[in-house]
């Protein structure tokens, strides 16, 4: 494997920190957050470098890519920056690779730029509609007050460990934040630590108060392959925009997805390796919810999608 590369690009007046690892055809990773930047999704995604040139870049307000209070941080932005930068890149039609908020970033970017992109990557994608992300809330909210949780944190305010040893006391802390995420709460201690700009994050999410990229139309020019990794994975079907609209969405639509899934890194690894595989399958659109999704892969000779409980994270 290569040694990464560092560099900060300025587009739309604003620097952006990006870092450029491996060799072969290009692959822009988005991360998570919103307001969050990209390392703490190292070093397991640099495994992914073998035989691609990964592009990570912190997103505008997060990380190291800061930016005055006053200056705009919402969806549309970050759109624009992402367009930016695969001109800077040169890297039309782009292969975008999103985690979690990312994988949202990369399906907001497709719903504008259709023409620009040729794949998708979406692992543990968050949801696709402002209905989605409030039952998530809802439910992340519940998965918080698992006895379970609650008695890791007892036990650290009990341990003295805050006044022995801050930065140790302040990653359990990190922990117990997102212990929710997980089916197994003590999987938290694998997650890479990560600070999240709370004023990004919000100004993120108030731009989207009433997205949705569920509904579809007919007249498709979006991208042909699609990709989901994880146990929690959505069709994306986004809606007309109407005329004079400032909502995400365009007409476009599709019917026919490559998927493919995996829960080990090892796994995941292997099946971004044979992306885009010649397997089509047939989308079945579902309602998105935190832990109770649906399977929509399907043999193409099947009429209806195989319903699935799932209690993995978004």
């Amino acid at each position: 494997m290569s040694t990464p590369t560092t560099e900060h690009v300025r587009v739309n007046n604003v620097d952006l920190f990006t870092r450029t690892i491996g060799f072969g055809p290009q692959v822009i990773v988005l991360h998570g957050g919103p307001g969050a930047h990209h390392d703490y999704l190292l070093p397991q995604f640099d495994a992914l470098a073998t035989n691609r040139r990964l592009r990570y870049y912190d997103q505008r307000g997060g990380g190291q890519s800061p930016v005055d209070r006053d200056v705009p941080v919402g969806w549309r932005e970050q759109v624009a920056d992402l367009d930016a930068l695969i001109t800077h890149w040169k890297a039309e039609p782009a292969t975008l690779l999103g985690y979690s908020w990312g994988a949202l970033l990369a399906m907001l970017y497709a719903t504008e730029h259709a023409d620009r992109v040729a794949q998708l990557a979406l692992v543990s994608p968050a949801a696709a509609s402002a209905a989605g992300r409030a039952e998530f809330e809802r439910r992340f909210a519940e998965r918080m007050r698992d006895p379970r949780i609650q008695k890791a944190r007892e036990e650290l305010q009990r341990s003295g460990l805050k006044e022995q040893d801050p930065e140790a006391y302040r990653k359990r802390l990190f922990e117990l934040s997102v212990a929710g995420y997980f089916a197994d709460p003590e999987r938290a201690r694998d997650l890479t630590p990560f600070r999240v700009t709370g004023r990004t994050q919000d100004a993120v999410w108030k731009s989207l108060e009433t997205f949705d990229l569920r509904p579809g139309s007919a007249g498709s020019r979006c991208p042909r392959w699609w990709f989901m990794a994880s146990t929690t994975r959505f069709p994306w079907r986004p809606p007309r925009r109407p005329r004079g609209s400032s909502e995400p969405g365009s007409s476009c639509s599709t019917t026919r997805d490559t998927c493919r899934t995996s829960r080990s890194s090892t796994g995941f690894v292997k099946v971004m390796d044979a992306f885009p595989a010649q397997v089509v399958t047939r989308l079945h659109p579902f309602d998105y919810a935190f832990g109770e999704v649906a399977d929509q892969c399907s043999q193409p000779s099947r009429t209806k999608p195989r319903a699935r409980d799932r209690t993995r994270r978004t």
